[in-house]
């Protein structure tokens, strides 16, 4: 039985929805030993308590999508001829009672370390910014379940992509950095679109795989109102737009050419992209979502390094 939750974990998707931390904890913590006077720092990242409480707070996050995710769909029986990995409420593995469960305890777990995350991050004195931590924490748990789950799922009308794009790059990237920094500048946002974006076209490739059952199931993603030929245009915006604001990025706070090290991780999204505009069989797109998933976390690290070496 732990095995099928393993299974409806999907843990291959962990790497990506970490990547937001990354980025902004790496920026978070340069910037702010920077405002101290201190020595530019990279490493000293993973021994922060609060790195770590974001790092479990987000994957419990992304469990919990992935949780909604395997139940919505499997009632609403949109899995039932889909591509890709077995999902486990579909095939009967897991009874959607049981996995109803599995969403509270998740959930509820989730919760109780994003507040020992807020106070560790602000402890007792700032109630403000705990205050609004607590709602963004509170707003990620509903939007996770929301996605796939009731009559009013926006992951079944196309609005899917606004929500990778603010909670896995704009929430990931400029709330960590703020978790550090207690403040922001607007070159963070930068750095977060390039995540945003990556993840959405994790989420597009995701759809294009899927697109002729979503239509069948009458799941509208963006892909399935697209059609085919613009979906491929619009992964393309995706890929090459999150490249264009890391070298924004990295020229507005240029100081050695390490900065561009993030280059490496776009050498096999760069294959990627070859592949997406040579594929007819959008059932074969699935082995790409783990090269361009492992690609944005290559790219988090490699971005936070280029910073400091």
């Amino acid at each position: 039985m732990i095995k099928n939750y393993i299974k409806a974990a999907r843990l291959r998707t962990l790497p990506l929805s970490v990547s937001g931390i990354i980025v902004g904890a790496s920026l978070g913590n340069y910037d702010y030993h920077l405002s101290l006077g201190g020595l530019r720092m990279y490493f000293p990242v993973i021994t922060s308590s609060v790195f770590w409480l974001a790092i479990l707070t987000t994957i419990g996050f992304q469990v919990l999508s992935n949780f909604a995710n395997d139940y919505g769909d499997g009632i609403k029986g949109t899995d039932d001829n889909r591509e890709g990995e077995a999902r486990m409420v579909s095939s009967g593995a897991i009874t959607p009672k049981q996995m109803k469960m599995a969403m509270i305890v998740t959930g509820s777990i989730t919760l109780v370390i994003a507040l020992l995350l807020i106070y560790e991050a602000f402890g007792k004195d700032n109630f403000l910014f705990s205050t609004i931590f607590l709602g963004l924490g509170i707003a990620s748990i509903v939007a996770a379940i929301k996605y796939t789950v009731g009559k009013s799922a926006y992951g079944y009308s196309g609005l899917g992509d606004i929500f990778v794009f603010v909670f896995f790059g704009l929430l990931a990237v400029v709330g960590t950095y703020f978790l550090y920094t207690k403040e922001l500048n607007f070159t963070i946002f930068l750095p977060a679109f390039t995540v945003g974006l990556l993840s959405t076209a994790v989420l597009n490739l995701n759809n294009m795989r899927d697109r002729v059952n979503d239509a069948k199931s009458g799941k509208n993603t963006l892909v399935v109102k697209m059609g085919a030929s613009v979906a491929k245009n619009y992964h393309y915006f995706l890929i090459f737009g999150s490249f264009l604001f890391a070298v924004v990025y990295v020229l507005l706070k240029y100081q050695s050419s390490f900065q561009f090290l993030f280059i490496i991780a776009y050498l096999p999204i760069l294959k990627h992209v070859f592949f997406v505009y040579k594929n007819k069989e959008e059932a074969l797109l699935d082995g790409e979502l783990k090269k361009v998933a492992l690609s944005t976390f290559l790219f988090s690290i490699l971005f936070g390094l280029g910073q400091v070496l």
